[in-house]
């Protein structure tokens, strides 16, 4: 590849370079003012890249203007191409974004600076710049969609010529390309770029599966010929007999697609039947259905392999009907029925708006964009409660995993949510505080709890209450990365507000133990504590006193001297009052399930907070024994506690029919709710295990009272140190 613009007319050979071809292309859609901008900006970059090759030797020009040429066939105006030719100038020549934004204004300095990496920062790790970077790049995104397009042109190109790098770093920008910018193509509705990136990830990835599936798939090519030919002359016949003119083309499946089904079905080559798949292009919607009719007459239409996008749009805005069907000698043959709009669609997506925005406005290429603008509005939301990039990086990966479900809207507005979602992921897309505050759902009508998983079709309704907040229980089993950042910045939100409360709480207790009036600590003292600890705030300092990063007794030495400040009538009791108003500052251990009325001992936990255990408890004992005294700390239960504390029961009863329902009508007659419940069956006995809500002792004592007169239990108490 030459890099300057060159013909020698007086030789018999003229040689076009890459930079004629794009000129070429671009000025088939373009205007003689864009081509002067385009013009200029190849031949700055040029000179700016002067002296700098690729490691495959070519002049390092040669990759800006392929990343243009790539973003010519989607028909991107002239901003994007001079963007893509100077993509890389601000970041490898040192030219500043201003030298860009005087000579070629505001919107190409801007587009060149959103594709432009981190350079001059530095990491800790690699994942970190990585992270950083995305992160960078997406909030650019959300400016301006045509960064993201320029930034997967030049990772295509990246791709195409990947062969020169190291294996390492070969299989480290793969992996990259398959987890994220596919999907992101994808979800852009770019297929043609989205099926290469797949198909290069593939190949640089797992090589050697690589080869072998293209060797099977070549040998398979020549025995099916024969078929494949059969069916699209039959196909073609019955759409002529159907009065349709259509485009009908055969195409083979991509290697990728065909590898992830053998890995995720276990399947050998042999048995993956339908590596063919046939495209039918016609003139307009009722088209469309005609000829799916007409091709359901040609050959069966197996069960359950029909999906309606044109009804139900991909969120992409990809359209059109795909359907499965039992060919010849029992070959599977899918289908897919689509418009010319809704292929020009499938094959450019979101970058097609930009063509019909030089022709005229046009519906569907708007919605098609405001999709997109929406899709990125979301993940900047995502962004903006996410603590830091790593953690943006987990919720955008998981929102890019393919397969959608259609659920409804009381309304009946249509929602798109990954498979695997759950009613809470469902809250979540609709609104932040609907999510914030739900309960529970109605599915087609029937009340349902929150972790049940929506299904296509499902017309869904919250139920909120106001005084309802997100349980960390719910990141188990969510399936976006709007909810699931949304829940961890509420719970990060939260849990940090109630630990400054209860660590000012520890704090304050420790310096009356000193004998000091908490009041009489000046700014100075904090100041200079502050400095010394090397945290942010004072906020933070009382924070880690909570979740046990930090001893307030060693804080409240550090901020006085001992006795130096005494004062009087102040109880030197250094027990620590529990209320069960704490939040998440404070926790209830599992292993004993303390409720009011026992023995209490807290427990500080690095990064947990204080951890209440009753006294008896083998935790608390084991501790002891080690004479690890440090992180306790002595707690009582405060009066007029107004709230139910989890509690574990066990009971073994005699098996009979309807012992179980016996049992837990009694618990609610005595004002208990069941959260759990486990049964263990040994011959002529079961073990049962309940996880109650009892106010205190007393009410646990009410409890069994009740459960006494089932004459069906051998033997029931309290579960003690499990």
């Amino acid at each position: 590849m030459s890099e300057p613009i060159l013909h020698d007319l007086n030789d018999s050979v003229v040689v076009i370079t890459e930079a004629e071809l794009l000129f070429g292309e671009v000025s088939q859609y373009l205007k003689s003012e864009d081509m002067a901008l385009l013009k200029n900006a190849y031949f700055f970059s040029q000179k700016a890249h002067t002296g700098q090759f690729r490691k495959s030797g070519e002049p390092y020009i040669s990759h800006p203007v392929a990343v243009a040429r790539i973003l010519a066939e989607l028909h991107l105006d002239a901003v994007t191409l001079a963007a893509a030719l100077l993509h890389d100038v601000v970041e490898d020549t040192g030219i500043p974004k201003e030298e860009i934004n005087k000579r070629f204004g505001f919107s190409v300095a801007e587009l060149v600076d959103g594709v432009s990496k981190l350079a001059r920062i530095r990491f800790q790790t690699q994942a970190d710049m990585q992270a950083e970077n995305f992160r960078k790049m997406l909030l650019a995104m959300a400016q301006d969609i045509r960064v993201i397009l320029i930034k997967l042109a030049d990772r295509l190109h990246n791709m195409r010529t990947l062969e020169v790098m190291s294996q390492e770093k070969r299989h480290r920008i793969a992996r990259e390309t398959l987890e994220i910018y596919a999907p992101i193509a994808h979800r852009l509705g770019l297929e043609n770029i989205y099926q290469e990136l797949q198909e290069l990830g593939f190949r640089f990835s797992y090589p050697l599966r690589y080869k072998v599936l293209l060797k099977a798939i070549k040998a398979a090519r020549g025995n099916r010929r024969e078929v494949v030919g059969k069916i699209l002359d039959a196909t073609r016949q019955s759409l002529q007999e159907a009065k349709l003119n259509a485009m009908v083309t055969g195409r083979e499946k991509h290697l990728y697609s065909i590898y992830r089904k053998m890995a995720e079905k276990h399947l050998r080559f042999s048995d993956v039947l339908d590596i063919y798949g046939f495209r039918v292009v016609v003139k307009d919607i009722s088209s469309c259905y005609v000829a799916l009719g007409a091709l359901h007459s040609l050959y069966k239409p197996i069960p359950g392999k029909f999906k309606d996008y044109i009804a139900i749009p991909k969120p992409n805005g990809y359209q059109s009907l795909h359907s499965t069907l039992l060919g010849p000698y029992g070959l599977p043959i899918e289908i897919q029925i689509r418009t010319h709009e809704m292929h020009h669609i499938a094959e450019a997506g979101v970058a097609s708006h930009w063509l019909y925005k030089s022709k005229g406005s046009d519906t569907a290429m708007d919605d098609l964009y405001m999709k997109a603008n929406q899709w990125m509005k979301s993940l900047l939301e995502t962004l903006n409660d996410s603590s830091d990039s790593l953690e943006f990086l987990e919720h955008l990966k998981v929102d890019l995993f393919p397969g959608e479900i259609y659920v409804f809207t009381p309304q009946g507005k249509i929602l798109t949510l990954p498979r695997g979602a759950t009613v809470v992921d469902f809250a979540y897309a609709v609104h932040t505080d609907i999510g914030n505050y739900c309960v529970a759902a109605r599915v087609n009508g029937e009340i349902t709890p929150l972790r049940t998983r929506l299904r296509s079709g499902d017309r869904v309704e919250i139920i909120t209450a106001p005084a309802a907040k997100p349980n960390p229980v719910w990141l188990s089993y969510v399936a976006t990365g709007r909810a699931r950042s949304s829940i961890r910045y509420f719970l990060r939100t939260i849990q940090y507000n109630e630990s400054v409360k209860f660590g000012e709480r520890l704090l304050n207790q420790a310096l009356y133990f000193f004998g000091t009036n908490p009041e009489t600590i000046g700014p100075l003292q904090w100041e200079r504590l502050i400095k010394e600890s090397g945290v942010k705030s004072r906020e933070a300092l009382l924070a880690d006193i909570a979740l046990g990063k930090q001893l307030a007794a060693v804080i409240a030495k550090r901020l006085v001297t001992p006795s130096s400040e005494s004062i009087s009538n102040i109880d030197n009791n250094n027990s620590i009052t529990i209320l069960g108003t704490e939040g998440m500052a404070v926790k209830f251990a599992r292993c004993c399930y303390p409720i009011p009325g026992d023995g209490i001992v807290g427990l500080i936990k690095k990064d947990r907070g204080l951890v209440i255990h009753t006294q008896d408890c083998s935790t608390v004992t084991r501790i002891k024994d080690h004479k690890n005294v440090d992180n306790q700390l002595d707690v009582i239960w405060g009066v007029d506690i107004d709230r139910t504390f989890p509690v574990g029961i066990f009971m073994t009863v005699v098996n009979k029919s309807g012992v179980l329902a016996r049992v837990t009508a009694e618990i609610a007659q005595a004002d208990s709710n069941i959260d759990d419940i486990t049964l263990e069956n040994d011959n002529d006995y079961t073990t049962m295990r309940f996880i109650l809500q009892a106010r205190d002792r007393q009410h646990l004592a009410q409890i069994f009272r009740r459960l006494k007169h089932i004459g069906e239990i051998v033997k029931m108490g309290r579960i003690r140190n499990q």
